[in-house]
């Protein structure tokens, strides 16, 4: 499982796989809505800035009419022309224009004065009743060809407040105060663009106002001077076309700019938006996305903690249970209780250890019980194979009347005997097993009258556990298979050796040994199960050491340097099995 992506871990990395395509589609999208609502707004700011300078320049161009109607009339022709000469008749004629101008004057959308100067006759006649021609300021008067701009202090104290003013002269074209006939004026205070101005500002939310560079603004009642000065020295630098837009920084905040130019006054009709107030709504959907994207991560991160809780960290239990059992830990238990449909999943888990548990218990009692009964077998079948063999010499030694030969191989038969028939012990101390090989030697040599042997084990063998009747079937081969097939004296060496807990026993004689390859072939058939086993005497001890002291136990063949055959009994003293063996 180490390495592999968890069920949890698949989870996690799906939630993030659907949440950030909508993530980045939404800033995508966001991000366009934006740009085409700035563009909308630039468009529709333009638009209504345009549309109310249109009105705007609509009434003043009517105004700038007013001198040429004016012009026009014929009794203003008349009285410039061919003023009488009478008193009565001049001031007559003087009310009839005035009460002209006040007409033509009153007509207009804005408040507005009309003034007749004839700079010849130092006269002024106007709507406005309290002006009066003043020679200073008629000297200063030039053909204007558009509208300008005066504030109070280059005007009469008694017209108060900035105006614009527009001129015409007769004769056209007149540049000298010497040549002009008469000059027509006309003006409106700016008291007018202001209240226009409020107008504008009452459908918007904006602060708009008339900028020209060089001349302090003009703006609505209720104009904020500290953003609208901060505003015009930015202004001042930046090179104006007849429309657009900028953005710019005003006290830490940003504003958004839209101005168009009046066609009639040269001036820019001017409107500042702060940035935040024209994305305050798409600020609201951004706050309400995130929002609600928060809250479904959370609720993700919450479904895959409940995720991880209810399925992967009980699978991580069970898998784990699993691991134990495929190690050997049978005592394995899932004791994790998530309360939900895993609880029935481990009960049957842990039932299923405990039957495996006690099913392999009672497979080991069993193994147990046949190793116990195999070597029981095994030494069932060596003793008749002794008996027939000490019986037949019993006989044939007592029809010879050779009583102490009798004696003594019966009575080394009886102790070999007393030694066997104890099945219910399984091993025995390597001290009596040589006394048991001893009394069979004896036994043997009573009957060959040939037969040599010499037994040297080291002290700390002697008290080592072996399984009983080891030695007997490899001496017993010995014997029958090498010695006595072979003229001359037989001689036997049992030699012990412990060396790093590795125990040995070298049987070695000079019988007729066997070829390399009755060697090797009779090495191979060890291993063998007992039906394919060639005989059952060294195979039986082979077999018993491996039962007995597990792999790597057992006997390995060789040429003996007597001339015959070395058999030699390998396991190694610490052994599981051996111990297992003798606690059962």
């Amino acid at each position: 499982m180490a390495g592999k992506p968890t069920i949890f871990s698949k989870v996690i990395v799906l939630i993030v796989l659907l949440l950030t395509p909508v993530l980045l589609i939404y800033i995508y999208t966001n991000k366009v809505s934006v740009d085409v609502v700035k563009d909308e707004i630039r468009s529709s700011s333009l638009s209504r800035l345009s549309f109310f300078l249109q009105q705007f320049d609509t009434t003043a161009e009517q105004l700038a009419m007013f001198p040429v109607i004016i012009s026009s009339d014929p009794y203003v022709r008349e009285f410039v022309d061919r003023r009488s000469e009478k008193p009565y008749e001049r001031l007559k004629e003087q009310t009839r224009i005035m009460q002209r101008f006040s007409l033509q004057s009153v007509s207009g959308a804005w408040t507005n004065d009309l003034t007749l100067y004839l700079p010849k006759e130092r006269m002024v006649i106007s709507s406005n009743m309290s002006k009066e021609y003043e020679p200073e300021e008629v000297q200063k008067i030039t053909q204007f060809a558009e509208w300008s701009y005066e504030t109070t202090e280059h005007r009469d104290e008694k017209l108060p407040g900035a105006r614009f003013t527009r001129r015409i002269a007769d004769p056209l074209g007149a540049t000298l105060l010497s040549q002009i006939n008469m000059m027509l004026e006309v003006s409106f205070p700016v008291s007018n663009v202001s209240a226009m101005l409020d107008q504008v500002k009452a459908g918007i939310k904006g602060d708009p106002f008339l900028y020209r560079k060089g001349y302090p603004p003009i703006g609505s009642g209720t104009m904020n001077g500290g953003d609208v000065g901060a505003l015009i020295a930015v202004l001042d630098e930046h090179a104006m076309e007849e429309s657009g837009h900028l953005v710019t920084q005003l006290a830490g905040r940003q504003f958004a700019v839209y101005y168009v130019k009046s066609k009639q006054l040269n001036w820019f009709l001017v409107d500042y938006v702060p940035v935040e107030n024209i994305l305050a709504p798409i600020r609201k959907t951004n706050a309400l996305f995130y929002t609600t994207l928060g809250l479904l991560l959370a609720m993700s991160f919450l479904a895959a903690y409940l995720l991880y809780r209810n399925v992967q960290r009980p699978i991580s239990k069970l898998v784990r249970g699993v691991e134990l059992l495929k190690m050997g830990d049978l005592s394995a238990r899932i004791r994790y209780r998530p309360n939900n449909e895993f609880d029935f999943l481990f009960e049957r888990f842990n039932e299923m250890a405990e039957q495996i548990q006690d099913l392999v218990d009672r497979v080991y009692t069993e193994k147990l019980r046949l190793h116990e009964a195999t070597l029981k077998q095994l030494q069932a079948q060596i003793n008749p194979h002794f008996l027939y063999n000490s019986l037949f010499f019993i006989i044939n030694t007592a029809m010879l009347r050779d009583t102490p030969s009798v004696v003594a191989m019966a009575q080394n038969l009886a102790e070999y005997y007393r030694y066997t028939t104890r099945m219910e012990e399984r091993t025995t101390p390597l001290r009596e097993e040589l006394k048991l090989v001893d009394n069979y030697l004896t036994i043997h040599n009573l009957r060959l009258k040939r037969l040599h042997y010499e037994i040297n084990m080291p002290e700390e063998m002697l008290e080592l556990s072996v399984p009983r009747l080891l030695l007997q079937p490899i001496v017993e081969n010995a014997i029958v298979h090498g010695i006595e097939n072979k003229p001359g004296d037989g001689l036997i060496l049992i030699t012990g050796h412990l060396v790093d807990g590795l125990c040995e026993i070298v049987v070695d004689d000079n019988g007729t040994g066997l070829t390399d390859k009755a060697l090797a072939r009779l090495q191979q058939q060890l291993g063998l199960p007992m039906e394919a086993a060639a005989g059952c005497g060294v195979w039986n001890v082979h077999q018993r050491l491996h039962f007995v002291f597990g792999a790597g136990a057992g006997l390995r063949l060789a040429h003996s340097t007597l001339g015959g055959l070395r058999v030699t009994l390998t396991w190694r003293r610490d052994s599981e099995h051996g111990e297992a063996f003798d606690r059962g």
